[in-house]
């Protein structure tokens, strides 16, 4: 498919040799030198500071790249249609029913991705089974889609645990609550993987918000610099709790930042499940044969509201919300299949039938209260314990037997 670039900067207007630099900065001098005096000296920029990557390449699309609707998506296979479609239907019932599930106690808290689920789906079944994913805490879909225990990527949610599975098994980090601190992780791990020689590529999750933190440019430089096997996936779903994205950068899209690190910049419709995976598969792939990072962002729209504490209507209008509703990647994905033929009331329904069941036994498993056992607050928290933490598990030790005898 062609992609879609713009005009290359015109690098050639300001770029001088040393002897037209030397020219200039004798001619605008505001000292003079006497006739026959030695010329001060003037540094001129050596040739370093020139371009060393013709950034024409590395622009993102002009508008978000598209599949569904086009004549693109002749090219999809069938089978990824309907399995990117059933794992909708199940990502957009596990959302709805993990709010609930705040709702009744069961769970302190939730960022639902109800509106996303294309980003997330995609970004699992873009990667190979030796990869990693490093997701954000408003990743547990996309860590399900990997194939991790449902009630397991809520444990963290739920205040059980450090996080509910062990993240070597499973190759997914832990969801990680502080923004954008995934991000270097998933770099070292990609570059320690190359150094090895391991066949491994990082994806990383982030949402618009989290790229105005320092560890999304420190990520971006070094993964750059180093060439790491590693991609970024940037869900720009339009707010950082509150805060609109023309209040966090002035840039013609998240994607453009790329150009300023040395690595492709690509943007997608993120509603566009079947976009989102071609554009993340091809990243994954230029990774995997050593072509360095890629940056992606994907334009979606958070439905809900931040998480079950946030009140959405005091900064964006239910018109808005109406307005995304026509692009919802659901429908979208279930016009293109019925439109082929590929999708009929009975496939419909298998698909909301067995994300019912899903969502019966995460219902199930979730309202069962679990065995806790406080000592455990000190288990991996680090390799080898701190004489502060053998400490403190001593005094606890000690007052839980005290509790026990009373």
């Amino acid at each position: 498919m062609r992609r879609a670039t713009l005009a290359p900067p015109a690098f050639g207007s300001y770029a001088r040799s040393h002897e037209e630099v030397d020219s200039l900065q004798q001619r605008s001098s505001t000292v003079q030198e006497p006739p026959g005096a030695v010329p001060a000296y003037r540094p001129t920029p050596p040739p370093a500071w020139q371009p060393r990557t013709d950034p024409a390449p590395l622009l993102p699309e002009a508008e978000p790249l598209r599949v569904l609707g086009t004549d693109a998506v002749a090219d999809a296979d069938p089978a990824l249609l309907l399995r990117l479609y059933a794992e909708l239907v199940r990502g957009r019932r596990y959302n709805t029913q993990a709010t609930a599930l705040t709702k009744q106690g069961r769970l302190a808290v939730y960022p639902s991705t109800t509106g996303q689920e294309a980003c997330e789906i995609a970004a699992a079944l873009a990667l190979e089974e030796r990869d990693w994913l490093f997701p954000s805490y408003r990743d547990t879909l996309a860590a399900v889609a990997r194939g991790l225990d449902p009630v397991q990527a809520l444990t963290l949610l739920r205040g059980d645990w450090h996080t509910g599975y062990d993240p070597h098994e499973h190759r997914i980090a832990p969801l990680c609550t502080p923004l954008a601190t995934q991000l270097p992780h998933a770099v070292g791990l990609a570059h320690a993987a190359r150094l090895k020689g391991d066949d491994v590529v990082a994806l990383a999750m982030v949402g618009d918000g989290g790229t105005s933190e320092g560890d999304f440019h420190e990520a971006l430089n070094f993964a750059a610099v180093w060439q790491a096997p590693v991609v970024f996936l940037v869900q720009n779903n339009g707010f950082a709790i509150s805060v609109p994205l023309a209040k966090q950068t002035a840039a013609p899209s998240l994607a453009h930042k790329a150009v300023g690190y040395g690595m492709p910049g690509r943007l997608v419709d993120g509603n566009d499940a079947v976009a989102v995976h071609q554009v993340l598969t091809e990243a994954v792939a230029r990774a995997r044969r050593g072509g360095g990072p890629t940056l992606v962002e994907a334009i979606t729209y958070r439905m809900d509201a931040h998480t079950n504490a946030d009140d959405a209507t005091r900064y964006r209008t239910a018109g808005e919300v109406e307005a995304w509703r026509a692009h919802d990647p659901i429908l979208l994905m279930e016009r293109e299949l019925t439109e082929r033929g590929l999708l009929d009331e009975d496939g419909r329904n298998a698909a909301a039938e067995a994300a019912e069941t899903m969502a019966a036994e995460l219902r199930e498993r979730m309202n069962a209260d679990p065995v806790l056992d406080p000592m455990e607050l000190f288990s991996h928290v680090y390799a080898e314990q701190t004489t502060q933490l053998r400490e403190q598990a001593a005094q606890l030790r000690a007052e839980l037997e005290a509790e026990g005898e009373a």
